[in-house]
Formats: C-alpha cells, structure tokens, sequence
C-alpha cells in the first residue's frame, strides 16, 4: 500500500523533464526572455463524436466505456450545437459526442502513454501531420482506431471507432507548440511524407 501511495505523490516523467530541462532548453532554442514564455501544455481534451449512432445505446456504452479506460476520467456528454439534417441531428440534442478534459498529471501520463507506447501501435505509421496546428498553436490529432490504447481488452476492440486529441498549448504558436511537442517525443512525419 505504501508503494501505490507513492507512486501517486511522485510526479509524472513527462512533467518533471518539462521542469527541469525542456522549459529551459525551449527557451535558448526559441530565443525567449522569459521563461514564462516557454509554451507550456494546458490542458489535453478527447473527444468522440456519435451523431450518427446517437440512438444505439450499445454503441453509446462502448464508447462511454472506453474513453473511461484511456484517459481514467468519465466522459460528459456533448449536445449539438446546430442541426445537421443529413444526420437527423437538431440543435440542443443530446448525446451526439462524448469528451473528457486532462489536466494535471493526468495530462502528462496520457502524453507519455500516447507517444510511447499507443503511437507505435499503429499499423503502416509514418508520423503524424505536421499541419494540424490552429492559429492559438493548439495540436489536433485524429486516431481513426481506438484499439491501439493497451488498456483495453480484445472484448473492447470488436466495435471500432476513433477518437479526436487535441492539446491546448499556453503560449503556442504552430512552431513553438511543434518545439514543445517533439521535446514531448512525437514523431512528426518527414516533409517527404515518411518518417
């Protein structure tokens, strides 16, 4: 039991190079005056949108079930913001995405987790996009498979679906939040097109 306590007080890898090394490293490599400068991750949000299966309680419970599993928060559900006609969707309608907002160590274990050991999962990777950066510096990344998440079990990975990332980046331009990123470990693809 005193090992678990422990384990929970410590703070995560990710987190504790940022302080120690990657804050000041990004601020020589940037050429800022100040380290309150530094880009600095926010907070990261998942989400899953279910529009179109908004009425298959299986598929609801699936997707519920396994962002519980990746991120170790519950999911809130989203409501339509406007109709969608072509999806049967009106504005104020409920449960058309769910979304779980980290932050904290949360954050950076699920960082850790996606770069290391989900990334590399993937079947025929080459990186991901270098041009999904938005005009705050924030980074979207979209998985098309959730199964490549080691926590969830076989049983899980039977109904596919995907799943949007996106990292909120304090200070972020797209090549400070890029900086920060690869600091962070994630393999961006080759101008080329491979990795």
């Amino acid at each position: 039991m005193a090992t678990a306590s422990a384990q929970s007080l410590a703070a995560p890898r990710l987190k504790a190079l940022y302080a120690s090394t990657y804050a000041k490293e990004l601020q020589a490599e940037l050429g800022l005056d100040n380290i309150n400068q530094v880009p600095k991750l926010e907070k990261i949000v998942v989400s899953v949108g279910i529009g179109k299966n908004k009425d298959d309680k299986h598929h609801y419970e699936v997707v519920h079930n396994t962002i519980t599993k990746i991120t170790g928060q519950h999911p809130v559900d989203r409501m339509a913001r406007k109709s969608i006609a072509g999806f049967k969707i009106r504005a104020g309608m409920n449960r058309v995405g769910l979304s779980v907002s980290l932050r904290g160590a949360r954050m950076y274990e699920f960082t850790d987790r996606l770069v290391n050991i989900a990334l590399p999962r993937v079947r025929d990777f080459h990186g991901v996009g270098a041009k999904s950066f938005d005009k705050a510096g924030n980074y979207n990344l979209g998985i098309n498979d959730h199964s490549i998440f080691p926590e969830l079990s076989f049983e899980e990975t039977q109904h596919i679906h995907g799943l949007q990332v996106t990292f909120v980046i304090k200070n972020g331009s797209a090549v400070n939040s890029r900086a920060l990123l690869e600091k962070f470990g994630f393999p961006f693809e080759k101008e080329g097109g491979v990795r």
